[in-house]
C-alpha cells in the first residue's frame, strides 16, 4: 500500500507541473486534461506473476479515473485491455502503461473510444476566446497593413506616371508605354506587400500562397487562352502597325475601312456600311493587304478586237483615251498589251495606275471602258463576239421557196435601219471623263465614312490605333 501510495504521490505532481506547463503557455487551454504516457518501466518484483502484473495495471487505470468497465487480463506476459474510454490520448496511456510494465511481453489494446458530448457551450466559449486573442494579437500587423499598403499602391502610380512621361519619346506606341509602365510600377507594389508579410511573420504563408497562385495563373491561363492571345496580338500590332485608323485593307477574307483596335478585336467598315469585328490574334496570323498603305493603285482592262483588224492602231487608239483622261496618272505609264489569242478575238490587257486615295476603282474602271468602246468604234476597230459552232446531226433542210429575192432585199432593208440606228446611238454616246451614271469618279471612301460618323463605333473602348491614347 505505501509503493501504491507513492506512485498515486508522484503521478499527481508529476500531472501538477504538467498542468503548470501548458499554463504558462496558454491560459486558455489550463482547463483541458493533458496527458502523459509515464516516463519510466513501472517495476513489481525481480519475476512478476501474470496476476501481480493484472493487479498492479487494473489499480493504476482505477486510479486515474478515465476509463469505464475497465479489464485486464494477462496470460504468459501478454496483457489485453479492455474498457471504455473517453479520449484516444487515454486509450493511448493505458497501452504504453501495460508495455512498460515489468515482464510483460506485448499488448493488446481492445480499449473502445467513445467521445462524451458536450452539452455545454464551454468549449465554443473557449474557441471564440481564443479567436478573439489572435485578433488582438493580429490588430498592430492589421494597422500596419492599412498604412503600408495604400502607401505603396499610390507610389506605384506615381513610378507608373513617371515611367510613362520617361517613355512618351522613346516609345512610339502609346498602348506600349502603358503596358511597360505599369511593368515596371508592379515591383513597388510588391515590396509594399512583401514588407507587410515579413512584419506580420506569414513568409512562408505568403511562398504558399504565391505558389498556389502561380498554379491558378496557370489554369486560368488555358480558360482564357484566347483573351490572351488576342491582348498580346493587340500589343505587337500596335508596335508594328501594319495599318493606321481610315485605312483600307483586306484580312482574314473580310474588306473594309478601319474604325478602331481595342485589346480584343479590330473594327472593319465594309463598303456596305456594316461593322465587322475581327480578333486581333486573326489578323496577326493572316495576310494583311493594306490598299491605303500608298495612294498609287494599279487595275488592268480585257479589250477584245477583230482578226481582221490593226493591233497597233487599236493600242494606239487605247493609250490615246488613257492619255486624256484626268484620273489616269502618266508615271508610271499606262500599257497596253496584247495578252492572249481568242477563238475570234485579238485579247489586249490595258494596264493603268490612278490615285487610290482620291479615285474609286470601279468607277474609273467604267469609264474607261465606255470610251475605249467608243473611241474603237469610231475608229473603225470591231470588237467582234466570241465564235459559237451550232452542230445539226441529222443536218440541215434546204428548202426552195417562192419570193427568195423579195425576202433577200427585205431582210437587207433590215439591216441598214439598225446600222443607222446603231451609228445614230454611237453618236449620241458622250466623250466626257465621266457620266451622271459614274459619278465624280471620287473613292467611295468619304460616303463609306459619312455614314460611319452617323453610325459611330460599336464599342466605347480605347481605339489602340489613335495616336492621342496614352
Amino acid at each position: 500500500m505505501v509503493r501504491i501510495f507513492g506512485f498515486l504521490l508522484a503521478l499527481t505532481l508529476c500531472g501538477s507541473a504538467i498542468a503548470q506547463d501548458v499554463d504558462a503557455v496558454d491560459p486558455l487551454a489550463s482547463t483541458e486534461e493533458t496527458v502523459a504516457a509515464p516516463a519510466n518501466a513501472v517495476s513489481v518484483e525481480p519475476v512478476a506473476r501474470d496476476e501481480q502484473i493484472e493487479r498492479r495495471i487494473r489499480e493504476i487505470m482505477q486510479a486515474t479515473g478515465w476509463y469505464e468497465n475497465a479489464g485486464i487480463e494477462v496470460d504468459d506476459g501478454v496483457v489485453f485491455l479492455d474498457g471504455i474510454a473517453k479520449r484516444d490520448e487515454h486509450k493511448g496511456w493505458a497501452g504504453d502503461l501495460a508495455q512498460k510494465t515489468q515482464d510483460v511481453v506485448a499488448v493488446v489494446n481492445r480499449i473502445q473510444v467513445e467521445q462524451e458530448i458536450q452539452s455545454s457551450f464551454a468549449p465554443a466559449v473557449r474557441e471564440l476566446k481564443s479567436v478573439a486573442r489572435s485578433a488582438l494579437l493580429a490588430l498592430p500587423h492589421i494597422l500596419l497593413a492599412l498604412v503600408i499598403l495604400p502607401l505603396a499602391w499610390f507610389a506605384a502610380k506615381w513610378v507608373s506616371r513617371g515611367a510613362r512621361v520617361l517613355l512618351k519619346g522613346r516609345i512610339d506606341s502609346p498602348f506600349l508605354a502603358d503596358v511597360v509602365s505599369r511593368f515596371i510600377a508592379v515591383p513597388v507594389f510588391l515590396i509594399g506587400l512583401y514588407i507587410v508579410l515579413q512584419v506580420a511573420g506569414l513568409t512562408k504563408l505568403a511562398i504558399s500562397f504565391l505558389g498556389g497562385a502561380g498554379v491558378i495563373g496557370i489554369v486560368i491561363g488555358f480558360a482564357f487562352r484566347d483573351i490572351a492571345e488576342n491582348f498580346l496580338a493587340s500589343l505587337l500590332l500596335s508596335v508594328r502597325k501594319p495599318f493606321k485608323g481610315g485605312d483600307f485593307i483586306d484580312v482574314a477574307g473580310e474588306q473594309g475601312i478601319v474604325q478602331s483596335m481595342n485589346t480584343r478585336s479590330t473594327i472593319l467598315l465594309s463598303v456596305e456600311g456594316n461593322h465587322i469585328q475581327i480578333p486581333n490574334a486573326t489578323i496577326f496570323k493572316n495576310t494583311i493587304t493594306n490598299y491605303s498603305a500608298a495612294p498609287a493603285r494599279r487595275s488592268a482592262l480585257d479589250i477584245g478586237i477583230g482578226y481582221d483588224d490593226s493591233t497597233p492602231a487599236a493600242q494606239e487608239v487605247i493609250r490615246d483615251v488613257l492619255n486624256r483622261h484626268d484620273a489616269i496618272m502618266f508615271d508610271p505609264e499606262p500599257l497596253v498589251l496584247v495578252d492572249s489569242l481568242g477563238a475570234s478575238t485579238v485579247n489586249l490587257k490595258v494596264y493603268y495606275w490612278i490615285d487610290g486615295h482620291r479615285y474609286s476603282v470601279g468607277k474609273v474602271k467604267s469609264a474607261l471602258l465606255r470610251l475605249i468602246k467608243k473611241a474603237l468604234i469610231d475608229s473603225g476597230i470591231s470588237m467582234p463576239d466570241e465564235s459559237r459552232e451550232v452542230i445539226f446531226p441529222q443536218g440541215v433542210p434546204v428548202l426552195q421557196l417562192e419570193g427568195r429575192a423579195e425576202r433577200t432585199a427585205m431582210k437587207m432593208a433590215e439591216h441598214d435601219i439598225a446600222e443607222t440606228a446603231r451609228a445614230d446611238q454611237q453618236a449620241q454616246e458622250t466623250t466626257d471623263d465621266a457620266t451622271a451614271g459614274e459619278g465624280d469618279l471620287v473613292n467611295e471612301r468619304h460616303d463609306i465614312e459619312a455614314q460611319a460618323a452617323v453610325a459611330g463605333t460599336i464599342e466605347g473602348s480605347t481605339d489602340l490605333l489613335d495616336e492621342k491614347t496614352a
